[in-house]
C-alpha cells in the first residue's frame, strides 16, 4: 500500500517490564469522584458515567515537558487512575469486564478550564478544552499479570513538591468494571484503548515551569514539566 503523505508514527506508552503498548483511541470519564464533581458546581450521582475523548497522539510520556497549550490562561491539573485495554469488548456485562484490562497507569487529563467552561455556558462541546495537543501524559503501564486488579490504592498529584490532589481509588463512583461495562455499550472497545477514570477534589491550575508529580500507590508514578510553548 502506498500512502500519500509520510505515516506518523503510532503514539505508544511505556510497559513496565519491557515493550511499548500502541494507543487507539483515549476516553475519559467526568465527574467520577464525589467530591470533584461538587467542586465543579455539580451534584454527585450514580446515573449513566458521562465520556469524553482525547486523540490518541495526546499521549505524553513520563519525563517529558509539556508545551503549555495556546488559546487558554487557565491551564488544569487532573491526576488519574489509566486502564489500558489488551482484549476487545462489546456489550460487556460488568463481572466480565476486567478480563478486558492488560494493565493500569497513571495519567494527567490536562484542561484549558476557561475554554471549558465557556463551552458549558454556550452548551457546546468541550473537545478544544480537553483534546488538545499534549494533553494526555501517561506513566508506565503495570500489566495485570504483575498487580492484580486494584481497587483500593492512595492516588495523589504533587505540584513542585506540594500536595494538591489526594483520594484514593475507592473513592470513585464509577468502578473500573462499570465504566468498561457502560462505556462497551456505546463503542466496541478494541486492544489499544486507554480510559482515564475520572480525577479526585483538588484541581487547579499551573503555569509554565511547574513540575508535577503523580502517584497511586502500587500501580506507578508520573513526572513531567510545563513549559513554555
Amino acid at each position: 500500500m502506498t500512502f500519500v503523505v509520510p505515516l506518523w508514527p503510532p503514539a505508544t506508552v511505556a510497559v513496565v517490564g519491557g515493550g511499548l503498548f500502541p494507543v487507539r483511541r483515549i476516553f475519559c470519564v467526568g465527574r467520577n469522584y464525589a467530591a470533584h464533581a461538587r467542586e465543579m458546581g455539580a451534584d454527585p450521582t450514580r446515573e449513566t458515567p458521562c465520556f469524553f475523548t482525547k486523540p490518541a497522539d495526546a499521549v505524553v510520556e513520563d519525563g517529558a515537558a509539556v508545551p503549555y497549550p495556546p488559546a487558554t490562561t487557565n491551564l488544569h491539573h487532573e491526576i488519574e487512575l489509566v486502564v489500558a485495554l489488551g482484549q476487545p469488548g462489546r456489550a460487556v456485562a460488568a463481572d466480565k469486564a476486567l478480563e478486558l484490562v492488560f494493565g493500569y497507569a497513571v495519567g494527567l487529563d490536562l484542561t484549558r478550564r476557561d475554554l471549558q467552561n465557556q463551552a458549558k455556558q454556550a452548551g457546546q462541546p468541550w473537545d478544544m478544552a480537553k483534546g488538545f495537543d499534549h494533553s494526555a501524559p501517561c506513566g508506565a503501564i503495570a500489566p495485570v499479570s504483575r498487580i492484580g486488579h486494584p481497587t483500593e490504592a492512595g492516588i495523589r498529584l504533587r505540584v513542585n513538591d506540594v500536595v494538591r490532589q489526594q483520594s484514593d481509588i475507592k473513592d470513585m463512583i464509577w468502578s473500573v468494571a462499570e465504566i468498561i461495562a457502560h462505556l462497551s455499550g456505546l463503542v466496541d472497545l478494541k486492544p489499544g484503548d486507554l480510559i482515564f477514570t475520572g480525577t479526585p477534589e483538588g484541581v487547579g491550575p499551573i503555569k509554565p515551569g511547574d513540575r508535577l508529580e503523580g502517584e497511586i500507590d502500587g500501580i506507578g508514578r508520573l513526572c513531567v514539566t510545563i513549559a513554555a510553548l
